[in-house]
């Protein structure tokens, strides 16, 4: 099996390397054969034990877990941004959102966990219990190293599921801190287990008869490779594969509102993010007007040390994704749109790359059809709301979108033309721990957060009573 993660190396070690500096922060060996079967035993029986608690006592363990991530959360903060470059403002919220989201999950959780009475003819009794399946593994990003787990362990753990976490390799001192919280709020040890290993050894790992289902957050490749893995062993999977989503602005649009959010909708995590605008798709009659002062706003934003709180774009986290960037850019100039902004490499220490806006772009250039996973802004002029709409589906991926515009009956007739498993109308794309958040076509499917994500690796068991009177 190959290309499981895009993120994975060909070393016997997983490495953290600060990407302002690059200096070389932790290694980690991978995890032998025999210490994967260790930590595969460890964790079912921890999951045997976690299954039989009670509700009430997973949902305080979840109330300590907040607390535990708020006390620890200058400590996390400080290893996010030292481990993948987001500014430390960036990383503290980060932080406080996982907590916030745990405390969701521990006031609502329970509700929709609980049995469901289905209404059937005569006096037969029905109801639908939503059951553990076992333990998920879970292969996960380094652009959110806290909340893109949360987010999975969190809905998958209080039905009483085990998790077992594949990090990304850069990343691996935040996974460890995630795990210290866990325990130290009291879930039973090994529950939460890192597993740190190569392709294959996950590949196994997914057809170990321990391990119920997989869910990955990463690129089209990696959850190709996980799907048919987990499809050959009859185990649910659940993919979010990125997106490229539109930020559609027409011509009634409020275009100082539109801009200043454009600007932290592309370049938030120094534009390191799956759901987040990246083509800008600008309705002809403003165009112009928006264009020259989304420019202008760019201009603003600040490029360095992500410690300093003065600085709003930090760097990419590793340089080979740098590398990746620019390629898309050159080639999307090459094939013959216009550079309005940066469109290079940042001299010197880290992985910077300059704030970028390119006008001009189609379909059939790399940064309208390619995921750009960083600082860049692709600007593309629709004719009408009709042409936006195609443009917008004119993709392979699904993920999210926005819409911009002051008519909001016709925002809600768009929204359901539009081919994304989330529109947000006159905001960007964002996550909450109460709305799904998954994508369609080469975005993934399965939702993750809210009621679906509670339910998602449950077994939904129907439970039918006769009435024998």
């Amino acid at each position: 099996m190959t290309n499981l993660n895009a993120t994975s190396t060909p070393s016997a070690f997983a490495t953290s390397r600060n990407p302002a500096t690059g200096e070389l922060i932790a290694t980690y060996p991978f995890q032998t054969q025999s210490e994967v079967e260790q930590l595969l035993d460890v964790n079912a029986a921890a999951f045997r034990l976690w299954r039989a608690t009670p509700m009430r006592e997973r949902v305080t363990a979840y109330r300590r877990l907040s607390a535990v991530l708020r006390e620890r959360s200058d400590i996390i903060a400080a290893l996010i941004t030292a481990e993948m470059g987001k500014t430390l403002v960036s990383a503290r919220a980060e932080v406080e959102k996982c907590a916030a989201t745990i405390d969701w999950i521990a006031d609502n959780g329970p509700a929709i966990l609980a049995d469901e009475p289905v209404n059937v003819d005569g006096d037969d009794e029905v109801h639908v219990s939503f059951l553990p399946i076992g333990t998920v593994l879970a292969v996960m990003p380094w652009n959110f190293p806290l909340w893109q787990v949360i987010r999975a362990s969190g809905p998958i753990m209080l039905s009483g599921n085990g998790f077992m976490l594949k990090h990304a390799p850069n990343v691996m001192g935040s996974a460890y801190a995630l795990q210290d919280a866990y325990e130290a709020a009291g879930f039973p040890k090994g529950l939460f287990a890192n597993l740190i290993a190569d392709n294959d050894t996950v590949a196994r790992t997914i057809e170990d008869p321990r391990i119920a289902g997989v869910t990955l957050t990463g690129s089209m490749r990696a959850g190709s490779a996980v799907a048919a893995t987990a499809g050959k062993a009859l185990k649910k999977s659940l993919l979010e594969l990125g997106g490229s989503d539109a930020f559609i602005v027409l011509a009634d649009a409020n275009i100082d509102l539109a801009v200043k959010a454009a600007v932290e909708a592309r370049f938030q995590n120094a534009g390191q993010v799956c759901l987040a605008a990246k083509r800008f798709i600008v309705e002809q009659p403003i165009a112009e007007e928006f264009t020259r002062k989304f420019v202008a706003a760019v201009k603003q934003l600040n490029v360095g040390n992500p410690l300093d709180s003065a600085n709003n774009v930090g760097p990419m986290a590793r340089g080979d994704l740098r590398d990746e960037l620019d390629g898309q850019v050159q080639r999307t100039l090459a094939a013959g749109a216009t550079l309005l902004l940066g469109g290079k490499k940042i001299e010197g220490p880290g992985n910077f790359y300059e704030p970028t806006v390119l006008a001009d772009v189609q379909p059939g250039m790399a940064a309208f059809d390619e995921e750009t996973f960083g600082p860049v802004a692709a600007i593309t002029v629709a004719n009408n709301a009709e042409h936006a709409i195609v443009l917008t589906n004119t993709s392979d991926y699904g993920l999210g979108g926005s819409l911009w515009t002051q008519d909001m009956d016709r925002a809600q007739r768009i929204a359901r033309r539009l081919e994304t498993g989330g529109v947000f109308i006159n905001g960007f794309p964002a996550t909450n721990a109460r709305i799904p958040v998954g994508g369609v076509k080469k975005s993934g499917y399965g939702r993750e957060l809210s009621h679906f994500g509670l339910r998602e690796f449950t077994n939904a068991q129907a439970v039918w009573a006769k009435s024998i009177d």
